[in-house]
């Protein structure tokens, strides 16, 4: 053997070495031929924390698995589903401000901006009424895909979309987790996007452990609290409340429903809301009435994001409500004597809603990009 190497040339085991060199640094590296995928189907269940929430009624057809949220969250974070490869869905819908935007309206890929506020996306597992400002999409699935497609917002189509995840391993492979096979179609990145959402909870604010009697409120606080839940009676001004519950009510502090809360007068109704949807002009200005968790965080406020401060949404219901045809019933009674909020009141009020920010939610990391 020995005095085989020796009649070898010395520039061919100089070539040999060299050759082994640059082959082991391209296995170090990940950079050596491609294999076969090992991805394997998993339907682990994802677990949600629901808190002390009730359980939710989720999708029978699309249960909740750990690869399913995890490709979502992805997608959800990916900007190749716009065109240009330059926006995500999470860059208008940020974890910080309660997947929400603070811009009055967010700007798509092309710098233009859309026609209302980007609403916040959290507890949606809660949500049985549609979704967007005008419920124009059934389910969350449908949803997730419709910004895509829209020239405002991500201006992409699916199909360019497909074509741009279907020659990356890292979601050929993650299609395999969810769903069994690495076909990437619009129903599945809309049904994992969907899983993604649904898994977003805020459930630990102040007034959750509040409720769990495991803080105190402050004493402003609690005449807010009180506010609150008390029903409006011009008739007994010192036992007045608020009456916000009316609207903004149960665990979630909405109500699932669409409703006109008195912005415009009839004539100044520029966005016809609901009405856009169902055809019906009883639901002319009507929009849907969203959670008041994380309020704070969720500034501007209203579906044209009007409203700049706390202060500026609880003066509308307090002064600011004007008569329209689709109006709703609770709030005519009020247009004329007002809420009888004074100063100190209305300060108190506004402290009850911020207990009602959920730090937790907002550190979570279950929520933040996987990239």
């Amino acid at each position: 053997m020995n005095n085989f190497i020796k009649r070898i040339n010395p520039k061919w085991l100089l070539i040999l070495a060299v050759a082994f060199i640059f082959s082991s640094c391209d296995q170090d590296e990940g950079t050596s031929m491609p294999s076969v995928s090992n991805a394997e189907y998993d339907d682990t269940p994802y677990q949600l924390d629901i808190g002390n929430f009730p359980e939710p009624d989720l999708p029978p057809d699309n249960p909740l698995t750990v690869e399913g949220v995890k490709l979502g969250k992805m997608l959800f974070f990916e900007p190749r589903l716009s065109n240009g490869d330059g926006q995500a869905c999470a860059d208008c819908h940020n974890q910080g401000n309660g997947f929400s935007d603070t811009l009055r309206f967010s700007l798509g890929v092309r710098d233009l901006p859309g026609t209302r506020q980007a609403m916040g996306i959290f507890n949606m597992a809660w949500n049985t009424n549609g979704f967007f400002w005008d419920g124009r999409a059934e389910l969350l699935r449908h949803q997730a895909i419709l910004p895509i497609q829209d020239s405002l917002e991500m201006d992409e189509t699916i199909d360019n979309v497909i074509a741009k995840l279907s020659v990356d391993p890292l979601y050929t492979d993650q299609f395999i987790r969810a769903f069994g096979d690495d076909k990437i179609t619009e129903d599945r990145m809309g049904l994992a996007m969907e899983q993604f959402m649904l898994s977003i909870v805020s459930h630990d604010s102040k007034y959750d452990k509040w409720v769990a009697g495991e803080v105190q409120l402050s004493e402003s606080e609690e005449r807010g609290r009180q506010l609150y839940f008390t029903e409006f009676n011009p008739f007994f001004p010192d036992q007045s409340g608020a009456d916000c519950e009316h609207c903004h009510g149960g665990i979630n502090f909405e109500n699932d429903a669409y409703m006109n809360n008195g912005l415009d007068v009839d004539v100044d109704i520029s966005d016809l809301g609901r009405e856009l949807v169902t055809n019906n002009s009883n639901d002319r200005g009507k929009f849907k009435v969203p959670s008041l968790r994380n309020i704070a965080l969720t500034p501007p406020y209203m579906h044209d994001g009007r409203f700049q401060t706390l202060e500026e949404v609880i003066d509308h219901y307090n002064e600011g409500i004007k008569m329209s045809e689709t109006i709703d019933p609770a709030l005519i009674q009020t247009i004329e004597p007002g809420l009888l909020l004074d100063d100190q009141k209305k300060e108190d009020l506004k402290n009850f809603l911020l207990t009602l920010t959920d730090e937790v939610f907002l550190q979570n990391p279950e929520y933040k990009s996987p990239f």
